[in-house]
């Protein structure tokens, strides 16, 4: 005796994230197991009567409660949501998705499978909540009332603009331009590729350490992330410190480069990166610092150069970083061998096809969908049902530049890292001709995590630590999350990190021992950054040098650049 959930509707794929239909029957009834579709999860029959007699008693205190209830969800904390039918209205549904919730989590499946359901239904519940209707929104109806429909009409321009760029506005995008009032650090293009730019920026300081710092951002996303404005820059805080930073500004992919591969962005990318701030420098070590995907690219290229006995690295800061892809949170939703080989057949060149693009939007838009009532659900309501436009958000509009990724790079990255996780097995992956073994790496390494994280999940990210086993790893777990944990200068005295010297068998252990600390993890990095950092010497008065020449002023035309199909 089973209650059944059909999932046979979820259609899910990366890059899109996609919820086409989920099909619920929630009535117990005679189930013969053998007879079972094999898209068919099954509810415990006696997880089913408790959740049941859970709902009745709540249904039941609704009818009969009469009073003013406040909300603590955001949607509903209006005063307009206090009016007896919207506040039931409201207090109906926030029932009803509690105890969807609860049938998706005590579904009888394999991990993956439950997951999926579980994210099936969050989009589902999310997506029918009463304040994304106009009909059922009172805050809503009454703008409409009170600029006499005018608000509705600008909701259906917002709207069709939206339809036009292929995804949900977020901000407003004309109160930005980058290099005027995003991206401001000063410096100079000091060489370049058909991959990247490379960024040296002007000293703050009289004197400087003699090892550069080289910055590789993830290549999903534009660079400035880390130079947003000069109050919260990473760039310029290093700067500031007495670094001589360099900075990998990743080209956007047109159509002609979906051919390119993961060791041409490891090859052409970041060993030609650390190699020409070495000939600029003049130093045979540098500091280097990977960021999410980036992080990925850089260690996999230190441990290309550790396979030819080449060890460039001083050091490693490694930021929101996988390594070790055993658990990737609610990403894995989205990949399985058969998702793979969709895309290896339309985007990835098998079997001799033509290889294809992943377009930026795509790839947002999925990000967007992993948190809809913050990123994606408020933004319809606010913009298209009460016809307000988008207020300016550096932050928002970092993450709508999107970034295409060349198909045949993205299929492998897919495959080998989410899907078989090859990239932690010591020479299991040839890259660039060499067969990879993280542990080769020998250098000091700054490893930090975020601890609400559910793109890089903080716990995914301490597993690093075994996997840099020639290193020693310092490892720091911020507050908030993938970006708002990394990007939390100290002026601002926010959120707090976790600190910890001794490295643990386990997260868990180690965060049971860790001190937590207020404000930012920046000058704990500062500290243990200082003394990699070499010497003192005078500040260099001029960009790059005799062979490397200033090529055009920060932050260059390659981060310009917008996404193409």
């Amino acid at each position: 005796m089973y209650s059944l959930v059909d999932t046979t509707g979820i259609f899910l794929r990366i890059g899109e994230c996609t919820v086409v239909k989920q099909n619920a029957n929630m009535g117990a009834g005679a189930f013969s197991p053998k007879l079972a579709p094999h898209h068919m999860a099954m509810v415990p029959p006696e997880k089913l009567a408790q959740i049941e007699q859970e709902y009745l008693e709540e249904v039941g205190k609704l009818w009969s409660n009469q009073e003013v209830v406040p909300f603590s969800d955001s949607r509903f904390k209006g005063n307009a949501w206090q009016d007896p039918i919207s506040r039931f209205t409201a207090n109906t549904y926030l029932v009803n998705a509690r105890h969807l919730l609860k049938l998706a989590d005590a579904v009888d499946a394999d991990p993956k499978t439950q997951q999926r359901i579980r994210f099936a239904t969050e989009q589902t519940v999310s997506a029918m909540s009463p304040s994304n209707f106009l009909a059922t929104n009172p805050e809503a109806l009454k703008q409409f009332i009170d600029t006499q429909g005018q608000s509705l009409t600008n909701g259906i321009l917002n709207l069709l603009g939206d339809i036009r760029k292929g995804k949900v506005s977020q901000t407003d995008e004309n109160a930005f331009e980058v290099g005027k009032n995003m991206a401001t650090s000063e410096g100079a293009i000091v060489f370049q590729n058909e991959l990247f730019q490379l960024i040296q920026y002007k000293p703050l300081t009289a004197k400087v350490y003699e090892r550069p710092f080289l910055m590789v951002p993830p290549c999903i996303n534009k660079y400035y992330i880390l130079d947003l404005q000069p109050e919260n820059s990473v760039v310029r805080h290093l700067v500031s410190e007495g670094h001589t930073v360099f900075l990998v500004s990743w080209k956007n992919p047109d159509p002609t480069m979906a051919g390119t591969t993961w060791d041409d962005y490891i090859g052409d990318g970041a060993i030609n990166a650390i190699e020409t701030v070495q000939a600029i420098s003049g130093q045979k070590q540098i500091n280097i610092l990977g960021f999410c995907v980036g992080g990925t690219i850089t260690t996999t290229a230190l441990a290309v150069l550790a396979a030819r006995n080449k060890h460039p690295a001083a050091s490693l800061t490694l930021l929101t970083t996988l390594l070790d892809f055993s658990d990737t949170g609610i990403l894995d939703v989205f990949v399985d061998e058969t998702l793979v080989q969709l895309r290896e057949n339309t985007i990835g060149g098998k079997n001799g096809g033509k290889c294809g693009m992943l377009r930026g939007v795509e790839l947002a838009n999925t990000f967007s969908f992993l948190r809809p009532n913050d990123l994606v659900w408020n933004y319809v309501v606010d913009s298209y049902l009460k016809g307000n436009s988008p207020p300016p958000f550096d932050l928002l509009y970092w993450n709508g530049d999107s970034t295409n990724l060349p198909g045949a790079m993205y299929v492998w990255y897919l495959r080998h890292m989410y899907l078989q996780n090859d990239l932690k097995v010591p020479g299991k992956l040839t890259i660039c001709g060499e067969k990879i073994d993280l542990g080769k790496i020998k250098c000091p390494v700054y490893l930090y995590a975020s601890r609400e994280d559910h793109i890089v999940p903080w716990w995914s990210a301490y597993e690093s630590t075994k996997l840099l086993k020639g290193a020693k790893v310092h490892f720091v777990l911020g507050a908030s999350g993938h970006i708002a944990g990394v990007i939390n200068p100290p002026a601002k005295k926010k959120r707090n990190y976790w600190s910890n010297a001794k490295i643990a068998p386990t997260a868990d252990a180690w965060f049971a021992g860790a001190k937590e600390i207020p404000g930012s993890w920046w000058p704990d990095w500062a500290k243990w950054l200082a003394p990699l950092g070499g010497k003192l010497k005078a500040a260099p008065k001029s960009y790059g040098s005799t062979k490397y020449k200033a090529i055009e002023k920060a932050p260059g035309s390659y981060v310009k650049e917008k996404a193409k199909d």
